[in-house]
């Protein structure tokens, strides 16, 4: 780590070049098992079985590990989640330790009767993946014919059961051009949001590669997402895509003395939704793999730790990776020298999938710092 200085404040100041490390939020791949076969897949999950996945005590000892270190948002993923028959099970306990228990799934498992034994079990809401306004798009996305109509299927069974959903897309080439068209159908299907995820190419996502849309695209496609989010009717967020808040930044400050709407995109105060930063990988955010494994994120297959082997909050306290992470200092290229550091931080996994090298700059992003950043 870079030595601090007299003006550096370890929990996170303005001046602080270390990031502060309350854990909001966590990603846990319960099971690596799924019905689907999607091109993007960053797990490249197939049907299994998987050997080391946890068991369901495993699980619960892992969520009282969690609890000792905070109460974040636990996002229950895979794979897909409702392979596995303990699932509830899993739910029901996190939610008694006072997490905020969600679950992400491919909606085409997703029945009525499943959706109110969720919803008993504490699920607060469900996101359901949707990369096309029609089958043909989606269905070539995902790998599966029917993939579309089970997840519209699985959408109205929860709309029954009273679930609260939201509508994830991964944009690439192949819908950047009907990304408009999959959130109009995100309002249509009464979703409460939509979030974006930019592709990054890890898992069986580095042999669509050449389906990553361009830096341009990126920049463009992030401040049309500004723009729809002003006024906008649900909630929206996105992921995996770093460069929004600094746009979102950039944009507000454009807007300030104008007649003040509904917020933009990522104002609200839902945990789910909250105007935090860009890449919260290590500080704020952790992904625990089907085994066990600790990591950043789902995209950056860092091993921080085994869960088998060591207690979540020496992983989360002491990692390594994760000090790195929170150390402003240490970060390089353009990023290191950015004015925006703090709200963007720019995509660790594209970096290190890019260069090797997890605090090297963002490659997508075509900004350039306007000033040295004072450390």
């Amino acid at each position: 780590m870079t030595k601090k200085t007299g003006n550096d404040k370890e929990m996170g100041g303005e001046n602080s070049r270390i990031l502060p490390h309350t854990l909001r939020m966590v990603a846990w791949e319960v099971t690596r098992r799924c019905n689907l076969a999607c091109g993007h897949c960053r797990a490249s999950a197939l049907r299994g079985p998987y050997e080391g996945e946890l068991d369901t005590e495993e699980c619960k000892r892992i969520l009282d590990e969690i609890a000792a270190v905070g109460k974040p948002v636990i996002i229950l993923t895979g794979g897909e989640p409702l392979l596995r028959p303990d699932i509830c099970e899993i739910a029901a306990y996190g939610n008694g330790k006072g997490f905020r228990m969600v679950l992400a799934t491919n909606g085409t498992l997703m029945t009525e009767t499943v959706a109110e034994n969720l919803i008993r079990a504490g699920i607060r809401r469900v996101s359901v993946s949707i990369d096309g306004p029609e089958a043909e798009s989606h269905d070539s996305f995902r790998g599966v014919p029917g993939a579309f109509a089970g997840a519209m299927a699985g959408i109205a069974a929860m709309k029954r059961a009273g679930m609260e959903f939201q509508i994830n897309t991964t944009i690439t080439k192949a819908n950047l051009s009907k990304i408009q068209e999959i959130h109009d159908l995100t309002h249509r299907l009464g979703a409460a949001a939509h979030h974006i995820f930019l592709l990054v190419p890890t898992g069986r996502g580095k042999e669509m590669a050449d389906q990553e849309i361009t830096p341009l695209a990126y920049e463009e496609t992030l401040n049309w997402f500004y723009d729809v989010g002003l006024g906008c009717a649900i909630q929206l967020k996105a992921t995996c895509a770093p460069h929004y808040y600094r746009i979102f930044h950039q944009r507000q400050k454009e807007r300030r003395g104008a007649t003040e709407g509904k917020p933009a995109a990522g104002e609200w105060g839902d945990p789910l939704h909250a105007m935090t930063r860009g890449c919260l990988a290590g500080s704020a955010f952790c992904f625990i793999s089907h085994r066990g494994q600790v990591q950043p994120c789902g995209y950056l297959e860092l091993d921080c730790g085994r869960l088998t082997k060591r207690n979540f909050a020496e992983i989360w306290n002491e990692s390594p990776v994760f000090r790195d992470l929170r150390d402003l200092g240490g970060y390089k290229g353009k990023c290191g020298r950015c004015e925006f550091i703090r709200v963007c931080g720019g995509c660790r996994a594209r970096a290190y999938e890019t260069t090797g090298d997890y605090m090297a700059e963002e490659p997508f992003c075509i900004y350039e710092p306007g000033k040295v950043r004072q450390g």
